[in-house]
């Protein structure tokens, strides 16, 4: 399986917030730009004309704008950005110091903001991936689950330390990430 996932375009003012499942507005031309970014690498390459996103506005508008161009869009909730509960939307400077040092404490499974932790959402990512065809998919979604869908990809766990995250993939960059085919699902038994 390889999954040929883009970052979505930059979000309107989210400067130094905490931005998980809040839900942006992205100008139009930078929607429509990613679009034809996937749209010419699709071409290049023979990829299929049909496009995976997340149900956040800042990635479902840019396969609303390839669907109109003919290709088939599936709004996956699989794709949806991390979870940080009531820190989600807030600019980091209003969120408890105390707080924070907790999570980079235990950043594995520590829930930011009563959210989402990261072993939930490495299970969550790898259960995902795990469903995919043999075949090429094409996706757009988010920064942190780009780094989980990476991190598995190679091979690696859960970082333990807060240290060891990666840098978020830049706005509109493609990440490849191939894994093991899917195993094939058993037929279903006939009905009576």
């Amino acid at each position: 399986m390889t999954l040929y996932i883009w970052r979505h375009p930059t979000p309107l003012n989210v400067a130094n917030l905490c931005l998980g499942r809040t839900d942006p507005g992205v100008d139009k031309r930078k929607l429509r730009r990613l679009a034809g970014q996937i749209q010419r690498f699709a071409r290049r390459h023979q990829l299929p004309r049909e496009i995976r996103v997340s149900p956040l506005q800042r990635a479902r508008e840019v396969g609303r704008i390839l669907e109109r161009r003919g290709w088939r869009c599936r709004v996956d909730a699989g794709l949806t950005e991390a979870d940080f509960g009531r820190w989600d939307g807030c600019p980091w400077p209003q969120i408890d110091r105390a707080e924070i040092d907790a999570w980079c404490a235990d950043f594995a499974t520590y829930a930011p903001g009563g959210g989402e932790s990261l072993t939930t959402l490495f299970a969550r990512v790898e259960e995902w991936l795990a469903r995919l065809p043999a075949d090429p998919v094409l996706a757009v979604g988010h920064a942190g689950w780009i780094n989980v869908a990476r991190l598995l990809g190679e091979g690696q766990g859960v970082p333990q330390q807060a240290r060891d995250w990666p840098s978020p993939v830049a706005y509109r960059a493609l990440s490849v990430i191939s894994t093991l085919p899917a195993a094939p699902v058993p037929p279903r038994p006939a009905a009576c």
